[in-house]
């Protein structure tokens, strides 16, 4: 992750939970030299391992060491980091790191289940920007530590053309033509199609990636007979852990899945205070 970003994105969470200060620690001994442990309460894929020692470093003085990688799958009970400092420091930061490594933790476990499922490596599984609002940095790289692949980051990362942007232009053919005679060598275009005579619009043209968008498995076999080699496939809609299987051998290169990171269950995890080394 870029750590300039990720320092900003702290800062303003801590901001956002701090505000004026840490009303649970106001007349305890904040001083006091502590130990802690970060434990895992159910099995899934970690992420987020360099979240803890960040934040600390924004609010004083602790050392967290992790006992697991980013990307291992743990089981109940293991403990995934360990750290040792002033107890204001730990306390006042323990809910900003544990929201963002239980997030992210969970986005993690998801997309490894996904994978796993569909069980077909000429098909990679990608996210989309359903990202909850300033949290896309996290979100996208719990999918990749997860084994996922990453979509666009933002509106700069390729040019996509969708349904309502066919419709201003006119159609499929026309909004390709218009984008193509537009745009450099080396600009990626997207479209997305509905239907067989959109598809083979999109071929004629020549856009670099076709999204078969709402297509069964089947109708996607059928339609990939239609596309040359150099254009690449993804599907997109309706695609969950439940549904996944079935798009095995379908012939996409892409499977987007909006729900990877715009349905998140957090994968449970909490921080313990273990023992006091200095008051």
């Amino acid at each position: 992750m870029n750590n300039i970003l990720l320092k900003e994105k702290l800062r303003e969470f801590l901001n956002e939970d701090i505000n004026f200060g840490d009303m649970s620690l106001k007349y305890l001994n904040g001083s006091k030299v502590i130990t802690g442990a970060f434990i895992a309460k159910q099995a899934g894929v970690v992420c987020g391992q360099d979240i803890p020692q960040l934040v600390y470093d924004l609010l004083g003085d602790a050392s967290y060491t992790a006992v697991i990688k980013d990307g291992q799958t743990v089981t109940a009970g293991t403990v995934i980091g360990e750290v040792k400092g002033q107890a204001s420091t730990l306390l006042t930061g323990e809910r900003v790191i544990l929201n963002l490594i239980q997030r992210m933790s969970g986005i993690a476990s998801t997309t490894a289940k996904i994978v796993e499922k569909l069980n077909d490596p000429t098909i990679k599984i990608t996210d989309t920007r359903k990202t909850a609002p300033g949290l896309r940095l996290f979100d996208k790289f719990a999918v990749s530590t997860g084994g996922g692949f990453n979509h666009r980051f933002d509106l700069t990362g390729g040019i996509m053309l969708k349904d309502n942007h066919i419709a201003l232009a006119g159609g499929v053919k026309a909004a390709l033509l218009t984008v193509k005679k537009n745009v450099g060598p080396l600009t990626s275009i997207e479209i997305e199609v509905e239907t067989e005579s959109e598809l083979k619009e999109a071929i004629e043209v020549g856009a670099n990636v076709i999204m078969f968008d709402n297509q069964k498995p089947e109708t996607i076999k059928k339609w990939k007979q239609l596309v040359p080699e150099t254009i690449q496939i993804e599907a997109s809609g309706g695609i969950t852990e439940e549904t996944v299987a079935a798009f095995r051998g379908c012939g996409a290169d892409y499977l987007s899945i909006g729900n990877l990171t715009n349905d998140v269950s957090p994968l449970d995890i909490s921080f313990l205070v273990k023992g006091v080394i200095k008051s």
